[in-house]
């Protein structure tokens, strides 16, 4: 892979659109980003659950300011990248830009969550796998089945994307071929995906690929669907990383969950005592000027990220040909060495054994699985059974953008999923509450 390839102008949807001869205002990166940040499904994010549910006097991360910290964090690895691709191409007036296109797609990476975090991936999986979706399993293909009972959020932020829903343009967003290629991180369809994580789902794998093909990403086999990684996708998911894990400790300090000596302490394992002496002295320094803990915590939270980015970096760097050969398997945080390595399992360790498996995300998560459920339930078989007196009611809540556009029952039981998906939090619980008659205005 070449950058000369890598880096491309061209729109989904828009391929025969020519670039004004005027000056502009703004590059065709920075479009992107300005397209999604001033989308319905961005702002929607805000009631979007992160790890924990969201208090009423107590900030914690919701998917959209988690996605704005990856976006600024990303825009720190794409610039430092940028620099290094400038050099080696400088004639490629796109070199220069591909901050703008990390930025871009980090914003976009969680935009296909469902609601309730994670285990809202989980609860549409369930409802094909073990509840009432699993009629559907023989009247699918193989690899449509698999999409509904591995679905990710990953293969849906693509969907949400560059799909046509009714009403809408060609192309969805119409984002440029590098920033959607960007968010793939796992280039391969569902069928393929050892584990529950794939790229992208049946309904647009061709669209995928013709990406794919115009930015001269390889595949690996010829005989499948599965393509080497997208070079920036290395960084885009370094700065989910690097956020996802830190944020959390926050969180769960500002929540209770941890006390800030421990946090302190799991911040500071991230220096070593004889290399960053000098930092480690200024950072006890700025300590003991600061009485706030909440203060304290954030600024050895920013030192933290500010050396993951750094190491990340270095990390590429020195994997550089691998990446554009597309023989490196590891992720950059995971590949972190030594001392910082150390210090991000126990991080994991942590934050797996005490916060995510604390009472309060567990309880979200367990009201997912049932709200979702319950959604699923009514609105798949009212897209299947239309003509239902009652299937017709559900369908009158079903926005018009969701709508089926195809006799394919994939295609019909995917308006569902869009539909659900999409909601947030709040949205979800209370349309659950309706549909079951729970505190309707005037019912007892």
């Amino acid at each position: 892979m070449n950058w000369n390839q890598l880096l491309s102008t061209k729109r989904l949807g828009m391929e025969e659109w020519k670039t004004s001869s005027r000056p502009e205002d703004r590059t065709q990166f920075q479009r992107d980003y300005d397209r999604i940040i001033f989308s319905s499904p961005f702002r929607r994010m805000q009631n979007k659950t992160q790890v924990f549910p969201l208090p009423e006097h107590i900030f914690v991360h919701n998917r959209l300011t988690h996605s704005l910290e990856v976006a600024s964090v990303g825009r720190s690895l794409g610039n430092l990248l940028s620099e290094k691709v400038t050099d080696e191409n400088p004639e490629n007036i796109l070199a220069p830009e591909v901050g703008t296109i990390v930025s871009a797609a980090c914003l976009a990476h969680d935009l296909g969550n469902p609601p309730f975090g994670h285990s809202g991936e989980s609860a549409i999986s369930n409802f094909f796998q073990n509840g009432a979706g699993k009629e559907f399993e023989n009247q699918l293909s193989p690899g449509e089945w698999s999409d509904f009972i591995r679905f990710d959020g990953n293969a849906n932020a693509l969907r949400l994307l560059s799909h046509q829903f009714a009403g809408k343009r060609p192309g969805g967003f119409a984002l440029t071929y590098p920033t959607l290629a960007s968010i793939v991180k796992y280039p391969f369809e569902s069928p393929l995906a050892t584990k529950q994580k794939f790229g992208f789902f049946q309904s647009e794998k061709d669209q995928f690929q013709k990406i794919a093909t115009e930015l001269q990403v390889p595949k690996k086999t010829e005989e499948e669907l599965s393509f080497q990684r997208y070079p920036l996708v290395y960084l885009v998911e370094a700065a989910d990383d690097i956020c996802y894990q830190i944020m959390d400790l926050e969180d769960a300090f500002k929540l209770g969950i941890l006390k800030y000596e421990r946090v302190k302490e799991l911040f500071l394992n991230f220096y070593d005592p004889v290399q960053d002496q000098k930092t480690l002295q200024r950072i006890e320094n700025t300590l003991q000027k600061v009485a706030d803990q909440n203060e304290k915590i954030s600024f050895l939270r920013a030192g933290v990220i500010g050396k993951l980015i750094h190491e990340s970096m270095r990390i590429f760097e020195e994997n550089y040909d691998a990446i554009l050969t597309g023989s490196f398997s590891k992720s950059l945080v995971g590949s972190l060495q030594n001392r910082q390595a150390a210090a991000m399992k126990q991080v994991k360790e942590i934050s797996f054994s005490e916060v995510y498996a604390h009472r309060t995300v567990v309880e979200i998560e367990i009201a997912g699985y049932k709200i979702i459920g319950t959604l699923l339930d009514e609105f798949v078989g009212a897209v299947i059974n239309p003509e239902d007196r009652y299937n017709k009611k559900i369908l009158s809540l079903l926005p018009a953008q969701y709508h089926p556009q195809s006799d394919s029952l994939y295609h019909k039981i995917q308006s569902a999923v869009d539909f659900i998906s999409g909601m947030t939090d709040i949205f979800a619980l209370d349309l659950y509450r309706k549909i079951k008659g729970i505190s309707l205005p005037g019912v007892i």
